[in-house]
């Protein structure tokens, strides 16, 4: 008996050496993390690969500490297991994103850097994004398997302490994850449409808010751009006039696409984006342009004003061959509102959104642009829905497919529960100036199966002048010529809920009206036509019922306008007349 206890107290003393050995270890290697970062954001290559080595080294020290034989032998005792279990599987997380992602990311530091995403005459120097490609792809991959790893670990039964370190470290490795995957796709994406292994072509959509469509405006400018060995090439530049009503759509659409949208949503330039999912959109673009000019584009990408005046942040200042100043500050006002007053005809307004499109694509291509700030241009742009891209590529749109640039149809997941709203200008007109948005989320669990309620309310205010209909020209308020008193502005509105929910109906005002049920790849759709006067408000709430009971933040996904629209949280009764 004495024998054994000595053999307990000698394996308990081994545990708590090897533990607390283990804990200098990680505690060594966390200083190490942030250096490496200060190091890999510098350029500092040689100092980044020596600091990855020391931070492997700690990390690889800490596992082998913690999974000798008596360590797994001690995880079955009550109590005490579970901690050891947790500690164990850390340390193995940590050794491995030490192993697989910092040292492979370490190797490439220097090689990438933002200058070389600032283009010089005209090219971007891909060579070093194609180098780096293996190693991001390494370190990927290990940092997505670390997630689902740290993800995994059990700590309900163990010290607060354990379960500290579990909740930091998942954190770490999430952010890390998130940040690595944007690199990786970014050097696998941009030298493939820059032209890296063969010339494209894309088509430019111009959108135009002013008149909404489901995903900004309308495209009110189109242009083919060409990029061929990293240089880019402003090609051709249309106006949407070039373009015909074809008779029919120009490819086969959706039964559910032509329920909601209208076959108009193949047939013209200007309704190609009725629909808010631009995979859709991308495809109808490419073939009219191929229709109208007999190319056939590699894809499609959208941008608007907002988007530009971030770019101006980027560029500076750029004098119109009008000789207008256009800054990030008067962008929109001038693009959206001030050209309507100066010109008169269409086309001229056309040629005035083609020059601005022209001067600040020239000024971005010439590499005029500050790279950090025109990174963060084009993040923010991208984050807003601003900036959009299909690619006729697999390959390329499969990187794309599940990111804010390919402007896909919101994604539920754990973390979100997420909506769309979404809007289609019905004034004929140019009126979205005017139209001002507020979306609230609310939820409330009514029922006994704990199915929750969720509802969706969309305040929409005309702030147009009361003397709209004699101040605002013919060409802003639409002349009536749709059947839309000057001055209103008419406003087709779509929500999605997120697959799985039952409809509910809606409300407006509070009252319960009627609307236009649907479904659109699996997601339904409430949609209703709304028409205000100058100054008028009206508030509509969209109800819907949860697949199941759901605890996750509400988030959604919207039309890009003008006006950055707020988002908000709102209470939701059980005494509400959809439910």
């Amino acid at each position: 008996m004495a024998g054994v206890a000595v053999v307990g107290l000698t394996a308990c003393a081994w545990i708590g050496i090897r533990a607390e050995l283990a804990k200098g270890e990680l505690e060594s290697a966390i200083p190490l993390a942030s250096k490496i970062q200060d190091q890999v954001v510098s350029g500092d290559g040689a100092s980044a690969g020596a600091t990855a080595a020391e931070l492997s080294r700690h990390a690889a020290s800490a596992a082998s500490l913690t999974s000798d034989p008596v360590w797994r032998a001690f995880e079955v005792v009550p109590f005490l297991g579970p901690n050891l279990v947790a500690v164990r599987q850390l340390a193995a997380v940590v050794d491995g994103v030490a192993q697989n992602a910092v040292t492979p990311l370490a190797q490439v530091a220097g090689a990438v850097k933002l200058s070389d995403f600032k283009p010089v005459n005209g090219a971007i120097n891909v060579q070093p994004l194609v180098d780096a490609q293996p190693q991001f792809a390494v370190a990927n991959a290990a940092l997505t398997s670390a997630a689902s790893q740290v993800a995994a670990i059990d700590t309900s039964a163990t010290l607060p302490v354990v379960r500290s370190a579990a909740d930091q470290l998942t954190n770490a490795v999430t952010k890390a994850a998130g940040s690595v995957d944007d690199v990786d796709r970014a050097v696998r994406l941009v030298p493939n449409m820059l032209g890296a292994s063969g010339p494209r072509n894309y088509v430019l959509l111009f959108q135009n808010p002013a008149e909404l469509r489901a995903t900004g405006g309308i495209a009110g400018a189109v242009a083919l751009i060409h990029a061929e060995g990293g240089q880019i090439k402003l090609a051709q530049q249309a106006s949407s006039t070039d373009f015909p009503l074809y008779k029919t759509p120009v490819l086969p659409l959706a039964e559910e696409t032509r329920g909601l949208y209208g076959e108009n949503t193949g047939q013209y330039i200007q309704d190609v984006n009725f629909t808010p999912d631009f995979a859709q959109t991308g495809p109808l673009a490419r073939e009219m342009w191929k229709r109208q000019f007999g190319v056939e584009a590699d894809g499609v990408v959208s941008i608007d004003p907002v988007a530009l005046s971030y770019l101006l942040r980027a560029t500076g200042p750029i004098t119109l061959p009008t000789g207008d100043m256009l800054t990030a500050d008067n962008a929109v006002q001038l693009l959206l509102s001030d050209v309507y007053a100066r010109y008169k005809k269409p086309a001229d307004q056309d040629k005035f959104f083609a020059a601005a499109a022209s001067s600040v694509f020239s000024a971005v291509s010439s590499g005029n642009a500050d790279p950090k700030a025109l990174i963060t241009a084009l993040a923010q742009a991208g984050s807003e829905y601003r900036l959009l891209v299909w690619s006729a590529h697999a390959d390329d749109q499969a990187v794309l497919a599940d990111t804010t640039l390919a402007g896909g149809l919101p994604v539920s997941d754990a973390s979100a529960t997420r909506f769309g709203v979404y809007l289609n200008d019905g004034t004929g007109a140019k009126m979205g100036m005017y139209l001002d948005m507020k979306v609230a989320l609310g939820q409330a669990t009514c029922r006994k199966d704990e199915r929750p309620n969720y509802g969706v309310t969309v305040t929409l205010t005309n702030t147009a002048p009361a003397d709209a209909a004699t101040t605002l020209s013919d060409y802003v308020t639409g002349g009536a010529v749709f059947g839309v008193p000057r001055g209103n502005v008419k406003t087709v509105v779509s929500v999605y809920g997120a697959p799985g929910m039952e409809n509910l109906g809606m409300t407006r005002d509070g009252g319960v009206v009627g609307y236009h049920p649907g479904t659109d790849a699996g997601y339904p759709v409430s949609a209703v036509t709304v028409e205000l006067s100058p100054g008028q408000s009206t508030v509509l709430q969209f109800g819907w019922l949860g697949e199941k009971p759901d605890t996750s933040s509400l988030l959604a996904q919207m039309t890009p306008g003008i006006h950055v629209s707020e988002t908000m949280g709102g209470d939701l009764s059980c005494e509400s007349p959809l439910w």
